[in-house]
């Protein structure tokens, strides 16, 4: 069982792609030092045997060290023997560790699927430095299979040096009998004998080590069952939220299928009220059958440009004013009476297009919205005063 409060639950599921992309990001990726230790050590004895090759056609340079002239060229040829060898020893390590270095990239590459970077892996952990949590790695399940791993490195490798040493004891007692070349080539074959039985113990080392590191990192990233609705509902957002959204877009769609289908009844409409085309409200009121004006349709965009055509053929009044169709638009609904709020101004507005249709030319009418009325063309209140018609 996992630690902690709400990761009480036991992790046994299977991490998600999302959980693999995360560890990733924090560093937390498949890696085994030992596996690393042998593919450093191949490369290294293979790199070591094939410049084997080229050891007896150098070995003049390494003789010309030895040779001095006299006495007072002493300092000069030391430090010009000096500066050669450095070169030399720039040249070989460079021969022998770049490929080390791609080796081991490569085999972290092949464990966790690319080179990976993390810069939160640099960030400073105050707890390494708490002795409390030291001993606590010191003592954990990690720290003893640690400790395994290290003795039976050492015993192992030790045993086989040994065992090594033992079986070229005779070949070596023997070399002070031979001359140097024989010997340097039995010292070679031994050391070479010593540096494959290591790797085959290391290799042993590191099939173990692998098979524990790829059951720890699994361990480590597996998730409970409350992981996984809780990374859904990152992913996908909340089951209240959705449901909210959904209602919201199916009252969006009600509301605007209701407008559409509203418009065919414009034409018993005693007035449209524009803002001028962005905004379409279309009222009746018939003077001692209604208490108030009602809303026969209403739109914006392109059903308020239908609307405003429906009119057209109809020969209804269209009124322009903008504050009083938003202030319609957004404080109504198609078939009720019109907010108690906009009663003056539409009547305002009624009363000036009841004269036109009489043949009349009356004055433009002062509408006057009140404050807590006032939209912009988003249903944001806004402060104004009158808006008179232009």
């Amino acid at each position: 069982m996992a630690e902690g409060g709400d990761d009480s639950q036991e992790k046994t599921e299977d991490p998600t792609q999302k959980r693999l992309d995360k560890a990733k990001e924090d560093g937390e990726v498949l890696s085994s030092k030992e596996l690393f230790v042998f593919m450093t050590m191949s490369m290294g004895v293979a790199m070591l045997y094939a410049l084997s090759i080229f050891i007896p056609s150098q070995m003049s340079h390494w003789v010309a060290f030895f040779e001095f002239g006299s006495l007072d060229q002493m300092s000069s040829q030391t430090l010009t023997g000096l500066g050669r060898a450095m070169k030399i020893f720039i040249v070989v390590s460079a021969i022998i560790g770049l490929p080390i270095m791609l080796t081991v990239l490569a085999s972290q590459s092949a464990l966790s699927g690319g080179i990976n970077f993390s810069a939160k892996s640099l960030n400073f952990k105050g707890n390494r430095l708490n002795p409390l949590s030291g001993f606590k790695r010191m003592f954990s399940v990690n720290g003893l299979m640690e400790l395994v791993k290290a003795v039976a490195k050492v015993g192992l490798l030790t045993s086989a040096f040994v065992g090594v040493i033992w079986f070229m004891l005779p070949t070596i007692l023997n070399l002070m009998s031979t001359n140097l070349s024989a010997a340097l080539l039995e010292v070679f074959s031994s050391i070479m004998l010593a540096l494959g039985t290591s790797l085959i113990v290391l290799s042993a080392i590191a099939g173990i080590d692998l098979v524990y590191a790829i059951h720890k990192h699994t361990k480590k990233l597996k998730m409970s069952l409350k992981d996984l609705k809780d990374e859904h509902k990152q992913s996908e957002g909340s089951p209240e939220v959705k449901s909210r959204i959904r209602r919201l877009q199916m009252e969006a769609s009600s509301r605007a299928s209701e407008q559409g289908a509203a418009v065919d009844s414009v034409a018993d409409a005693t007035a449209i009220i524009t803002n001028p085309t962005h905004f379409a409200v279309a009222l009746k009121y018939v003077p001692g059958e209604m208490r108030a004006p009602i809303i026969l349709a209403m739109g914006r965009g392109k059903i308020a440009e239908r609307i405003i055509a429906k009119a057209d053929e109809a020969n209804v009044t269209v009124y322009r004013s903008p504050l009083l169709a938003r202030a319609l638009y957004f404080t109504s609904e198609i078939g009720q009476e019109i907010n108690d709020g906009v009663y003056t101004a539409v009547a305002a507005v009624l009363a000036y297009v009841f004269r036109l249709d009489r043949g009349e030319t009356p004055p433009d009418p002062l509408v006057e919205v009140p404050d807590d009325l006032q939209f912009d063309e988003f249903g944001k209140s806004l402060s104004g005063g009158s808006d008179g018609a232009q």
